[in-house]
């Protein structure tokens, strides 16, 4: 399958589209969607719209969804202290921020996505985690699947498969989950890292843990087994009669105002302005070929939605006068702690000196823009 689950018939699209009679009917408990879509935004936002527009006081919702390579933090943390944003941009992978908490995942195509919707009364995460452990235990009885006290599934007791997030709201709430069946662990250990040392901060850190795919133990296990299994699993649980339907997130027919909530998502106010409020202080190695020598300096910097409020760079007098540390300073003041929009601020600085002290203030305007990851 080309990194859908299925495909409708323009017919049946059509029908779709044409109607809101989706989540309206009053005779069935509950509804199992799958999402044909592998672009991490457009999946967030049908997570918001369900949860926004459904009425989930009668029913629940199980969502079924995969993504192409793609890191998505928690509600609360730290992008910079999470994920290896360089590593990413040259692979090509974005950074989406949830609206749940919880810790960093990675998500590629060989890692299916669950989120459970209900209502708050009828919130209850270890009955969704039964569904998955259930729902193995029917496929391949001989693998060792536990839930936890902290709500992962643990394979022989020790490799994580799955982690777990959750969002509350007034009336709804949903529970989301992964579940690694054959998702690439080599990309986790280089992307889950952090970009920038020094960091301090209060947002919520990631718990390591040692991860495994079901393929790894269960070889034999297609996608589309466990794809069947769960949702049969779960239609027993919930008491569905109907199968389950494919839904295009991006449908605005479909789900009016979903686009919005998917360009909101994309944006850099969002992944990267609504991060916690955080500190960096690192040292800074400087070098100047001409004639060859080395020095130390220091960087502080205070960063709040996603923006330079205070930045100090401590350079030896001996090294860079500190009218031209002072400047380099005072240039990042207000500009995104990102490493283009601190290029772009100080290549007006490097053009205004010239002389023997450019490549020096050339270097150090380098090795502060690497620091921000």
């Amino acid at each position: 399958m080309l990194g859908t689950f299925c495909v409708l018939s323009a017919g049946v699209q059509r029908a779709w589209s044409s109607s809101s009679c989706l989540f309206m009917d009053p005779s069935s408990p509950g509804l199992v969607l799958q999402s044909q879509s592998t672009d991490v935004f457009q999946n967030l936002a049908l997570e918001d719209w369900i949860d926004a527009h459904v009425d989930l006081q009668q029913r629940s919702v199980l969502l079924l969804w995969r993504n192409r390579p793609t890191v998505v933090i928690g509600r609360h943390q730290n992008p910079w202290a999470e994920c290896n944003l360089p590593a990413m941009r040259s692979a090509q992978v974005p950074v989406a921020r949830r609206r749940s908490g919880g810790g960093t995942v990675y998500h590629d195509l060989g890692n299916l996505n669950l989120t459970f919707f209900a209502s708050k009364k009828a919130y209850d995460r270890r009955r969704n985690l039964k569904v998955v452990t259930d729902a193995l235990r029917r496929v391949r009885p001989q693998l060792d699947i536990q839930a936890t006290d902290r709500l992962d599934i643990l394979l022989n007791g020790h490799y994580k498969i799955s982690g777990t997030a959750s969002r509350l709201s007034r009336k709804s709430s949903y529970h989301h989950c992964t579940l690694l069946h054959s998702a690439d662990r080599s990309a986790i250990a280089v992307l889950l890292r952090p970009s920038c040392p020094g960091i301090r901060s209060n947002a919520t850190p990631s718990i390591p843990s040692p991860v495994a795919n079901l393929s790894d133990h269960a070889p034999s296990l297609q996608w589309e087994e466990l794809l069947e299994a769960v949702v049969q699993q779960y239609s027993s649980e919930f008491g569905l009669t109907s199968s389950s339907q494919c839904v295009d997130p991006a449908d605005e027919a479909l789900f009016p105002g979903v686009g919005s909530m998917e360009a909101e998502l994309r944006s850099w106010e969002w992944t990267f302005g609504k991060t916690p409020k955080f500190s960096v202080e690192t040292q800074l190695e400087l070098r100047d070929e001409r004639p060859a020598a080395r020095c130390s300096a220091q960087l502080q910097l205070e960063v709040k939605n996603g923006r330079v409020e205070s930045c100090r760079v401590e350079v030896p007098a001996t090294w860079l006068p500190e009218r031209l540390s002072a400047s380099l300073a005072q240039a990042l003041l207000g500009e995104r702690f990102c490493p283009h929009r601190a290029a772009a601020a100080l290549s007006a600085l490097l053009r205004c000196e010239s002389g023997p002290l450019h490549s020096r203030l050339h270097n150090l305007c380098d090795v502060l823009v690497a620091a921000m990851g």
